[in-house]
Formats: C-alpha cells, structure tokens, sequence
C-alpha cells in the first residue's frame, strides 16, 4: 500500500512540476516578447538532438524487452506442422522489426537532419507517383506472401485426411474432454446426440443405445418421465393441473412425442452391422495418449457450448462447435520424455486446454495428454479395453510393435 501511494504522489508531483515548466517558458517568451513561431536555434538544435536520443532509448528499450520477455517458454514446436508455424510466426516478426526499425530510423533521423536551419526555406511538393508506388506495392507484396504461405499451412492440416492417418473424436462438455479412439479398424462408431442418455453421455450408435433411448423416450424411468407417464397425469382426473402447469406437460409431451418417431424410424433404417464399428473404440477421459510419429486425424464436436481445444506445444487449436464436426491433423514428433529432456523440466507434461471461456469452471477444464514410445505405448494399449468390453489389442503384438516402430523411426531419420 505504501509503495503505491508513494508511486502516485511520485506521478502527480511530476505533473506539476511539468506544469510549471511549461509556465515558466510561457513568462519568459513574454519577458523576452518573442512570438511563438520564433524558435531560438538553441532550442531547435537541443530538440533535435533529443530525437536521436530518443530514438537510441526507443531501440535499446525495445531490444531489452525483446530479450527478457520476448520467450514465452511453449519450448519447441512437438508436431511437424508446428514446426510450420513456428517458421511462419518467426518470418512475421523478422518482417515487423524490420519494418519497426526502418520506419522509425527514418522519423526520428529526418526529424534530427532537416529540422530547421536560419536561411534554409523547406521544399515543398505535394505529390509523388514513384513514392506512392513504393509505399503501396512493397506493404501488398509482403503481406500477399505472409497470407498465401499462412494459408498454405493452414489449408494442408485441416485437408482431408489421408488412410495412414489414425482418427480419434474429441468431445467437449462443461467442463472436461474426453477422447474415442477409432480402435483396430481406424473407423470411429456413428453418433447422435438424439441418443444422449446418461449411460450413453457420447451419444454413440448402436442397436442396443436406440433401444434404449427409445425405451426411456415411451416409458421413461425413475426422475425423468416418459410419454406414457405424462399422458396418464394429463388424463388422470384426479390431479389438480392449473392451466400453465397443463401447459408446460403438453409441449414436454409433443417435444417427447416427436424425438419418439425420429427414434422409431432411427431403430428401423439402422443396419446392425455397423455396430461393429462403434464396438472397436476405445474411450478415454482421464488422459489423451498418442504414439510418437503416428499421423492423426482429430474430430472435435461438443455437448453443450463453444469451446476451443488447444494443444500449445503441439501449436494447435481448433474450436468445438455443438452441431458439426470440426477437424485438424497433426503428427507429433517428441515423445512426453524427450520433451522433458529438451525443456529441462521434469515436471512437464503436454495439455488440452480450453481456449474459449465456456462458463464458471472453464480454468480447470483440462486434459493430460501423453506422447509414447513404440513399446510403452503397446504396454498402455494392453491394458485398455474396447466400447463392448474386448481387449483393445488382439493378434500378433510382435508385429504391431515392428509397425509402431517403423513409424516413430521415420521420424528419427526426418
């Protein structure tokens, strides 16, 4: 408190005293009866050695900065297409410090070497083509090339993903992420949010989830009611209903009513041998772990607001909007132990974060996020179990190690 209020007596003291200043010069000019317009050529020198000064103060603050708080400390880009950005980002700074220097060298050295001399009157013009040109056509072609390489980038990972890409769904809810991977068949189950139950929070597709969902829709369960049951308290002449509570129990009953016969025809055109596709996932919510070198494919969708799954060292970010998919590949290229190493940290872990303010609790939305090694990351997908309960990996692990190793060596060898 004290430091405080000595900085603004500090402020307000030095106020004054420019106030004074400017009145003292006011009373000399006065004294000496000298119009404003008439400069002493001490002033104006001192003035313009002051912008040379200025400027060298300018540069020096500026570069200090640069140098103490110009790192933000994300440490290496740990995807390829992050490595991308980086160039991008690193190409935008060179151009705007150039541009910074140049310009204000200009400024301040013009104002230091034409300002005003006894005799010398100012040129003066009022257009020229070849300047204009020159400030015009340098600025566009510049920012045409920033833009057309940032779009190149950008275009290249949100594309079409490619087989070699694994895919994996990441889903959003207030206030936390959870990851299905696709499983061995690299497809991802079918959802739909009409299938929203609460044992089904993913409203993933299957035979026995429509059922359910339609079962819950007719007959309704203990706290939440079904058709049947609204219809028998509308009908049962013993209840006393005021006519807005009538109200509120006939439009639950029309909305019931309809998500009924999307479900009805839903169970009807739905062929059980998709099923299978949605068997094979694997869910996760209390981390997300990928393999070094492997390409993936992420889907993001969300259940209730906008959020904004961030992924800082990976360089990636990617709204997740309710009503549509969104998408971003990536290939991650250190492993959660390298990273370490390379930040001289042992403590550090990757994250996905939530970089759009989606409600109350949105600073501890949060997900662990590990990169593995071609043999810890079979040891961890041994222990992880598929949607209908199988073991995730099945068959020759032998050969799924060789494959998991051939991709994170690709890396190595890049």
């Amino acid at each position: 408190m004290g430091s405080k209020l000595i900085i603004i007596l500090v402020i307000i003291f030095g106020v004054l005293a420019i106030a004074q200043l400017v009145r003292v010069n006011e009373l000399t000019a006065k004294a000496t009866k000298r119009k404003e317009e008439e400069i002493p050529e001490s002033e104006n020198k001192f003035n313009a050695n002051m912008m040379l000064a200025f400027m060298i103060s300018l540069y020096a603050g500026f570069i200090w900065l640069m140098l103490k708080y110009g790192h933000v400390g994300l440490g290496p880009a740990a995807s390829v297409h992050g490595q991308e950005i980086d160039w991008l980002f690193n190409l935008n700074w060179i151009i705007v410090i150039a541009v910074f220097f140049l310009t204000n060298s200009l400024l301040f050295i013009f104002a230091w070497k034409y300002s005003r001399k006894p005799g010398v009157k100012a040129y003066y013009y009022a257009h020229d083509n070849k300047l204009e040109m020159v400030w015009t056509v340098i600025p566009a072609a510049v920012l045409s090339v920033i833009i057309i390489l940032g779009l190149r980038t950008w275009n290249e990972t949100t594309a079409r993903a490619g087989a070699e890409y694994e895919d994996i769904e990441i889903f959003a809810y207030q206030f936390a992420w959870t990851a299905r991977y696709s499983g061995m068949n690299n497809e991802l189950g079918k959802f739909d949010y009409k299938l929203t139950t609460a044992e089904n929070p993913y409203a993933i597709m299957t035979k026995a989830n429509i059922d359910r969902s339609l079962s819950l829709m007719k007959v309704g369960e203990p706290g939440q009611s079904g058709i049947k049951m609204i219809e028998d308290k509308l009908n049962d002449r013993s209840i006393m209903l005021s006519s807005k509570e009538r109200k509120a129990l006939e439009v639950d009953l029309g909305r019931k009513e309809r998500m009924s016969r999307m479900l009805s025809a839903m169970s009807i055109t739905y062929a059980d041998s998709l099923d299978e596709f949605a068997n094979d996932d694997v869910i996760l919510e209390d981390s997300l772990v990928l393999l070094k070198g492997q390409k993936y494919n992420l889907s993001f969708r969300s259940k209730d607001v906008i959020h904004s799954a961030y992924f800082p060292q990976f360089r990636m970010q990617m709204n997740t909007v309710p009503g549509m998919l969104t998408y971003f590949k990536f290939q991650p290229i250190y492993t959660t132990d390298e990273m370490k190493r390379m930040m001289d940290n042992s403590e550090f872990e990757y994250a996905l974060l939530c970089n759009k303010i989606c409600g109350g609790s949105h600073y501890r939305m949060k997900m662990s996020v590990k990169v593995l090694g071609p043999k810890e990351y079979l040891e961890w997908q041994k222990t992880k179990s598929t949607y209908d309960g199988t073991p995730w990996i099945e068959g020759d692990e032998s050969k799924l190690l060789e494959h998991y190793e051939s991709i994170a060596n690709r890396i190595e060898e890049n």
